[in-house]
């Protein structure tokens, strides 16, 4: 097994909770990256589609953003984003979006909209797009965050996207028929949420670090006594990722350094 970057595992570990017949709804950056993983690696038979209308593309090179031209290379469809959305929420569907954001609480509900006050913001984000439409009717969401306190927070400055709410069965009372979070994924390990209580715990640790250096990095009580090691990425994996995937690292970013 060689050496590899937090971001390779991110996208590694993302795209192993994808199973074939998923409908996967992606965006830009770390998303476009796993969903492209998924698709080539672990569900090959999985479908990929984008807001702008892109629907089951090639992906024989790896779109930069979503209003990129090849999303729509070699689709099925190349439609808008009224088609987009009304497959997201589509019932008989499973569809997984593929979302981030600027901060997260302990029930998966986000913030891409502002830190401090809406009346007076210490600093403004893009904001919702469709994130809010597919947190709330997708079949189900991974979110990709940098696991810092500052983002894993008790409370949102603000609220954009809803998670499971307040936990326990809080989404199905306030009329959601589906969705909810699946996992969250980190530059540490994976999280994944109580059946339950839809409270975070963590699932998997890299390699690299351990459940100590994960709960210092949380800004609320994380559950980790089901914590085990993450599988690393297995050389056929990386071999696809940075030759097939993504061969100029434009996601990828910097190759890892052996610091031997």
């Amino acid at each position: 097994m060689g050496i590899y970057t937090a971001t390779e595992i991110m996208a590694l570990s993302a795209g192993r909770l994808v199973h074939n017949g998923d409908i996967l709804f992606a965006g830009t950056g770390l998303s476009m990256l796993a969903a492209t993983v998924a698709k080539r690696i672990h569900a090959p038979e999985s479908v990929v589609f984008f807001e702008t209308g892109g629907i089951d593309p090639r992906l024989e090179e790896l779109p930069l953003t979503v209003a990129d031209p090849r999303v729509m290379v070699g689709s099925a469809v190349n439609s808008g984003l009224a088609d987009a959305l009304s497959l997201l929420g589509h019932p008989k569907l499973k569809t997984i979006a593929f979302l981030g954001a600027a901060q997260i609480d302990c029930y998966g509900n986000l913030n891409s909209t502002l830190l401090g006050t809406y009346e007076h913001p210490e600093q403004r984000f893009p904001g919702s797009g469709g994130a809010c439409d597919a947190a709330s009717m997708a079949y189900g969401v991974i979110i990709f965050m940098q696991h810092q306190r500052r983002r894993f927070v008790e409370k949102l400055d603000y609220f954009t996207s809803p998670g499971w709410l307040e936990g326990g069965d809080a989404r199905r009372r306030a009329g959601f028929l589906r969705g909810g979070p699946i996992a969250v994924v980190t530059n540490l390990g994976v999280m994944k949420f109580h059946e339950q209580t839809k409270r975070m715990y963590l699932e998997t640790y890299y390699p690299f670090t351990d459940p100590e250096k994960i709960v210092a990095e949380t800004g609320f009580p994380l559950d980790v006594s089901f914590a085990t090691v993450a599988i690393p990425p297995s050389d056929e994996e990386l071999a696809v990722l940075r030759q097939t995937v993504d061969p100029q690292r434009l996601i990828l970013g910097p190759p890892a350094v052996d610091p031997a």
